[in-house]
């Protein structure tokens, strides 16, 4: 059943029991950076994203994690991949030294975007103040489902799955 689940298209679902949400987020499976299969294969539609990079020794390191609502995946997805469109010096060193890995998943709802966001804020940063969740829910649960079987809170936090 896992692996049926793991093939699905990248979507979010919820599903809401009073102040509780709990949120699925099927990713998409994780492709290296390149800027034509960037224009012809990532959607133009809003939703989350998250870009790795990887190291000498194979390794992954998440670089950024974002919502995206104005201008979709795809222009946000070239933008932040293309060391001729980062202005930023560090940047643009890690996409000029390593490989780069992405991933998104969509969704048309902001509000969800921000609640996702939050939780894996606060689950990647927790000595940060995270952003505004949606204030709709005391307490978000979020499960991952990637086809290929990365899954940050996993990795990030063995064993948490909720923030309150």
């Amino acid at each position: 059943m896992r692996e049926k689940l793991r093939n699905k298209e990248p979507h979010i679902e919820k599903k809401v029991d009073q102040d509780e949400a709990f949120y699925t987020i099927f990713w998409s499976p994780l492709k290296k950076s390149n800027k034509y299969d960037i224009i012809c294969s990532v959607p133009k539609q809003a939703g989350l994203l998250e870009l790795y990079y990887m190291d000498e020794h194979h390794r992954l390191f998440p670089m950024y994690i974002q919502r995206v609502w104005y201008g979709g995946l795809r222009a946000r997805l070239r933008r932040i991949t293309d060391p001729e469109l980062v202005v930023e010096k560090p940047h643009r060193d890690v996409l000029e030294s390593y490989d780069t890995y992405y991933r998104y998943t969509l969704t048309e709802s902001l509000e969800d975007m921000n609640d996702l966001i939050y939780f894996f804020s606060l689950s990647y940063l927790p000595s940060r103040e995270p952003p505004p969740d949606s204030g709709r829910y005391d307490r978000i649960f979020v499960e991952e489902v990637a086809p290929d079987k990365i899954n940050d809170l996993e990795s990030a936090m063995p064993n948490k799955y909720e923030i309150q």
